[in-house]
């Protein structure tokens, strides 16, 4: 008899967002506001660096944790947002998820447990678990998606290794306060946990005052492992490249799980990242507020209770009002209304829904239509 396949993958299922997303494609005419890619192109002058890459021949194996000359362009762009790190430091990867994916390989043994506040992106969970890990779910419905220190408290155990953070944050597009923060660094301190910092929305801010942990709590450094994409900003989500910035010896372990697994990013891609860290993403972070205008003020005509969100570009409505559970709210919408929206369960919150506003304007327009008009039949 074959024998059984990896038990902790086996108990994995698979993303219920590109299943949401599937369902949409076959539905003719669907409009989906289920993807977190953002609509824009990628800059002419990002793109035109891979043409001179090729030009000059850059097609042969490059370091495993990147060129020398991106990984000092990111530590510097990372010293000025107030997080020094050097360039020995960083680790330039197939985007966050693998950045992610490495990152709990080299942290997490069988038995350890990750505090995950939810709701929180499905990839944290996945990763833990497939490490042999248990999630510790921290649920921050009842604070307006804040961490606070009694409810971490209760997560914690002496089997904590590591609590994963992502201001802003998807789903909710909620931007972390400084008492979180500071809940998050007293965990830390105290108990010798590590915090996995998912930074990719960081550029992707509305107003107000916005603090990254790393550059709050700097004394934190020798277990603040910082995960950062190429992908939301610059809108080069099919590039597939990101970092990670921990300093010795946790970047040394984390660099064999990358070698391991990916060897290195493409050497032609890495030339135009470093261009991308040179050029201003605030006309697109300008639209995304824009649209994320319409979004709040369509829903609350909806009558769906949303918190308003300050980064990314999501919203995380309830649903609970319409008498249906988030799945059934989903496919119905898809099959009824041919509108796309993910499941607040696929982020460990069910009752909510996921709305993604980085579309063209006149779909998220249509789109926001169709959900008003499936929802005036379910209220």
């Amino acid at each position: 008899m074959l024998k059984a396949t990896n038990r902790n993958l086996a108990q994995l299922a698979p993303s219920g967002i590109r299943r949401i997303s599937a369902l949409a494609a076959a539905r003719q005419g669907c409009i989906s506001l289920a993807l977190g890619e953002p609509d824009f192109t990628t800059p002419d002058a990002i793109c035109d660096e891979v043409t001179r890459a090729l030009a000059r021949g850059e097609t042969h194996y490059p370091p495993n944790n990147g060129t020398a000359e991106l990984r000092r362009a990111i530590a510097a762009y990372m010293t000025g947002q107030g997080i020094e790190r050097a360039a020995e430091d960083i680790i330039v990867t197939v985007g966050a998820t693998e950045a992610l994916s490495s990152t709990f390989r080299a942290l997490i043994d069988p038995g350890d447990e990750v505090i995950v506040p939810v709701p929180a992106f499905t990839v944290y969970a996945s990763d833990v678990r497939a490490c042999g890990g248990t999630v510790v779910e921290l649920d921050t419905t009842r604070s307006a998606f804040q961490i606070t220190p009694d409810d971490l408290a209760a997560c914690v155990s002496a089997a904590t290794k590591a609590i994963v953070i992502c201001s802003p944050n998807n789903p909710t597009g909620c931007v972390l306060d400084t008492p979180s923060l500071d809940a998050v660094a007293q965990l830390a301190a105290a108990h010798g946990v590590y915090v996995v910092c998912d930074d990719v929305y960081n550029r992707l801010v509305y107003e107000g005052a916005y603090e990254r942990f790393a550059a709050r709590h700097p004394e934190l450094a020798d277990r603040t492992v910082v995960i950062d994409s190429f992908s939301k900003p610059w809108a080069m989500t099919g590039w597939r490249v990101g970092w990670l910035a921990a300093t010795p010896p946790v970047v040394d372990e984390i660099a064999k799980a990358h070698q391991f697994a990916v060897s290195s990013v493409p050497a032609f891609i890495m030339p135009a990242a470093a261009r991308a860290l040179e050029v201003d993403p605030a006309p697109m972070v300008a639209a995304f507020r824009a649209r994320r205008e319409r979004v709040v003020h369509a829903l609350a005509d909806m009558g769906l209770g949303c918190n308003v969100p300050t980064g990314a570009f999501y919203a995380f409505p309830s649903i609970a009002q319409t008498g249906l559970d988030d799945e059934a709210f989903c496919e119905r919408a898809i099959r009824e209304a041919g509108v796309a929206l993910v499941p607040g369960g696929c982020f460990g919150v069910p009752g909510h829904v996921r709305l993604s506003y980085c579309v063209a304007d006149d779909a998220l327009d249509e789109g926001l239509s169709r959900l008003a008009g499936f929802v005036d039949t379910l209220i």
